[in-house]
């Protein structure tokens, strides 16, 4: 018997064990459990995994509507003058699709008996576009390159401020603070009028963040002739690791330090990871009692087909084939539970997609439906596990199988 013939034997002999019985019995009652099994787990991975991925890629939308693709930052005043240096590095590299001179620093906002500490950018305006993404998140006013004393400020922090655009604010900076104090001399402050009003959807930026032009910034925040470092975007964000490999080695990290904008949330990253894998090995369990069902069917069948199994050797059928069958009986309903189980997690991830089945509520999610996030990886990722534990508790029936001896199963059966 040629070696395709044997398989189409041993796949039709399985195929007949599986599904082709005169009655419904218990051992066929245990089959289509651990299908159900099998396409329940694998469903559920699906739908909580594509979930999960629609959280991450929404954070992630968030998290960097105005943060760069990589920060350097100069280490210390002498590694500052040196600013002009790292330009010229950057223009080199390939993967980088612009990048802008920042300066940043803590300050005290006053207007009309209300004060507020937030964080106040000093950014090259002609760069607000291309880097911090300004024109999508601007909801009030605009943003008004040619006046040097405008000033955009984060919905949320407008709010306790209680100004609108058109209003002025009067910002106070740290900077020579103490000596302001010893020489009863008054602290730098500086007027801005509020020329828009921006919404990134990220609380951090909205609640204590306020954009201005770097030439006016960087003085009020101690930076002379200088300032803080550059922010970089990317022609390719997913490339950021190995940009920042490249700039770590043409600078020195004692001079300069280089951040992503993972290195930002890493932490938040770290939890959302943490709760993936918990999430997956939690559902994972339920393919794992499914699998133990194949184990316990396919021994039961091994017991009821000891008769067959014995006229199969007697006919000259190898111990291989034997274990070939059962092993292609425990695989097929592995591959029937997951087949199903796909087939349903897909058209659960489908209908919450384009009919939004589990609405949110926008005032508190920032968004009115449950994210989703097909990946095809997910796919491999969930069925290749599947296999595999359907493959494993088919191995122990299967060798048992092959083992019986054919002249005692004959003889007793």
């Amino acid at each position: 018997m040629t070696g395709s013939r044997k398989i189409k034997f041993e796949t039709f002999i399985a195929k007949r064990y599986l599904v082709s019985k005169h009655k419904i019995n218990f051992i066929t009652i245990i089959s289509v459990i651990s299908i159900a099994g099998i396409s329940i787990g694998v469903a559920a991975l699906i739908v909580v995994l594509t979930v999960f991925n629609g959280f991450g890629s929404l954070v992630s939308t968030f998290l960097m509507n105005l943060d760069p693709d990589i920060r350097i930052e100069a280490a210390s005043y002498e590694s500052e003058k040196r600013l002009d240096e790292v330009a010229g590095e950057l223009n080199k590299i390939k993967y980088i699709k612009d990048f802008a001179p920042f300066a940043e620093g803590k300050v005290l906002g006053y207007n009309k008996g209300i004060t507020q500490v937030f964080s106040l950018k000093g950014i090259d305006l002609s760069k607000a576009n291309s880097v911090y993404q300004f024109q999508r998140n601007i909801i009030y006013g605009k943003l008004n390159q040619n006046k040097t004393d405008g000033i955009i400020i984060g919905l949320s922090l407008a709010d306790k401020l209680q100004v609108v655009t058109g209003d002025s604010l009067t910002i106070i900076s740290p900077v020579g603070i103490e000596s302001a104090i010893t020489q009863f001399s008054m602290p730098k402050t500086q007027r801005f009028v509020v020329t828009g009003i921006f919404n990134s959807n990220n609380n951090d930026y909205d609640e204590s963040y306020a954009f201005t032009n770097l030439e006016i910034a960087a003085p009020l925040l101690g930076y002379k002739n200088t300032f803080q470092g550059y922010d970089i975007i990317l022609i390719n964000g997913d490339v950021y690791g190995k940009v920042k490999t490249i700039l770590q080695k043409i600078f020195n990290e004692k001079d300069f330090s280089i951040n992503t904008w993972y290195d930002f949330h890493q932490e938040l990253y770290s939890v959302m990871q943490i709760e993936r894998w918990a999430a997956y090995l939690i559902l994972s369990l339920i393919i794992a009692v499914a699998t133990f069902n194949i184990l316990g069917s396919l021994s039961m069948s091994v017991i009821e087909k000891k008769r067959d199994i014995g006229i199969l050797n007697a006919m000259g059928t190898t111990e291989k084939s034997i274990l070939k069958i059962f092993m292609f009986e425990g695989l097929l309903i592995g591959v029937i539970g997951t087949l199903i189980g796909v087939a349903i997690g897909y058209f659960v991830c489908w209908l919450q997609i384009n009919y939004n089945i589990y609405p949110l509520n926008p005032a508190q999610y920032k968004v009115d439906s449950l994210p989703m996030e097909v990946r095809i990886s997910d796919f491999f990722f969930i069925s290749g596990i599947s296999m595999l534990l359907a493959f494993l508790a088919s191995l122990y029936p299967a060798k048992k199988a092959a083992k019986v001896n054919a002249i005692d199963a004959i003889k007793w059966e």
